[in-house]
């Protein structure tokens, strides 16, 4: 006696079944990466820094842990909605194609709406946690990065990740305020250190990937300058960074004080090997000089951090 075969589309160990996981996955990994992870580091570098040097010699776990939640929050609230604003041209580019709304992995009006939730939710999560300040601060620096950089300066003028660089600055004032409650010159010291440091990081990557800029139209000024301009550029910026850094050594020590001299000599010789390059006509590696541009500000602000927990005397005072 035959039993006859039943075939059912979508039960156990059917293909709809193994489909499932695999597109909720790719979901949970496409909202993920609407925050741009990798963009929140430079948050986790420069807070837990600032909020050391705020209180040297000591180090408050729980609201270091609250500030970087609530600052992660943010971040990731305002980079999803960077990437609603900006979802025409990241299908153009090459080095941003595989983002989540490029690929249609998460809808738009998903992507809004997450990001959204984001920026609230850092609002009253730091508000509740650290003060009202930071909480502000952190609202503050949401609307500058997706309505002044993202959609009045980035397709609008070869100077906007100058201006708009100041929203990457805001963490060292949000870590300071959540510690004292006020802004001292040494957050604006630090603010300082990464606004003149995001020029040139930006343009050498702008510098490399400059087809892909003028392909979407965003005005970068390696795209619309030549790269003797640029480079000379990258080396006042980067000679402004150096002087930033020193700014900051009157409220350290001896350890911050010194790898901000050995670094500081470190990245001018990148920037002015790169320059250097241009004016001979040699084939230039601008990546190079990206990527160690990261290197270099992590080593300041780790040096600053270590520097406040051992609290140092400081040289000056």
């Amino acid at each position: 006696m035959r039993m006859r075969e039943t075939h059912l589309v979508g039960t156990d160990g059917g293909p709809d079944a193994r489909k499932a996981p695999s597109k909720l996955r790719s979901s949970l990994l496409g909202y993920l990466a609407l925050m741009k992870p990798r963009v929140i580091e430079l948050l986790l570098v420069t807070t837990i820094p600032a909020m050391l040097l705020a209180d040297r010699g000591h180090a408050d776990l729980v609201l270091i842990l609250n500030t970087l939640f609530g600052g992660m929050l943010a971040a990731g609230g305002a980079n999803a909605l960077n990437c609603v604003a900006d979802a025409d041209i990241d299908k153009v580019m090459k080095r941003t194609e595989r983002r989540p709304l490029a690929r249609a992995v998460v809808p738009r009006s998903h992507a809004l709406v997450f990001g959204l939730a984001l920026s609230t939710a850092s609002f009253f999560w730091l508000w509740w946690t650290t003060n009202m300040l930071s909480a502000h601060l952190a609202a503050a620096t949401i609307a500058f990065y997706v309505l002044v950089y993202t959609l009045l300066l980035k397709r609008r003028t070869s100077q906007n990740v100058v201006w708009g660089g100041a929203a990457g600055c805001m963490p060292v004032m949000i870590g300071w305020s959540a510690v004292t409650g006020t802004i001292g010159w040494q957050a604006l010291a630090m603010f300082a250190i990464i606004f003149f440091w995001t020029p040139p990081h930006t343009w050498a990557l702008a510098m490399k990937y400059k087809e892909d800029y003028a392909a979407a139209g965003v005005p970068m000024l390696p795209v619309v300058a030549t790269e003797r301009v640029v480079t000379k550029q990258i080396v006042i910026y980067t000679w402004l960074t150096v002087a930033a850094t020193l700014a900051l050594v009157p409220a350290a020590g001896w350890l911050y004080a010194a790898v901000a001299v050995l670094a500081g000599g470190w990245f001018l010789t990148l920037a002015h090997k790169l320059q250097a390059g241009v004016r001979r006509g040699e084939a230039i590696k601008p990546l190079r000089l990206f990527l160690h541009s990261n290197n270099y500000l992590a080593a300041v602000f780790c040096a600053l951090a270590v520097d406040s927990v051992l609290a140092l005397p400081p040289l000056f005072g």
